[in-house]
């Protein structure tokens, strides 16, 4: 499908828009952060997605922050959880944030 072109007066060629999958598609193969609703966050190498950014990561770390209240003291506890996943299926509903690698 060719890239679609910005809107602009007659005669006048715009540069093509990026779309977001575009966005993600340089990012194939390199080290992305992903933010999931429900407050985890995964690091992994991007394998593929999808139009609904379904993703695949593979080498991925999830890690997870939980918040405990102590019922007595009122103290708040928080604590990250950390796992290594081989592979992994990310459903594109559930995210709210894709961050590929800074490039220099």
């Amino acid at each position: 499908m060719p890239p679609k072109k910005a809107a602009g007066p007659v005669g006048v060629e715009a540069e093509p828009q990026a779309m977001p999958l575009d966005l993600v598609k340089l990012a194939l193969d390199t080290r992305v952060f992903v933010k999931l609703k429900g407050g985890r966050e995964l690091r992994g190498t991007l394998h593929a997605y999808d139009q609904h950014w379904n993703l695949v990561l593979g080498d991925a770390e999830e890690t997870h922050t939980i918040t405990t209240f102590d019922d007595k003291t009122y103290d708040e506890e928080t604590k990250q959880v950390t796992r290594r996943i081989e592979m992994v299926f990310v459903r594109g509903d559930s995210i709210v944030l894709i961050s590929p690698p800074l490039r220099s």
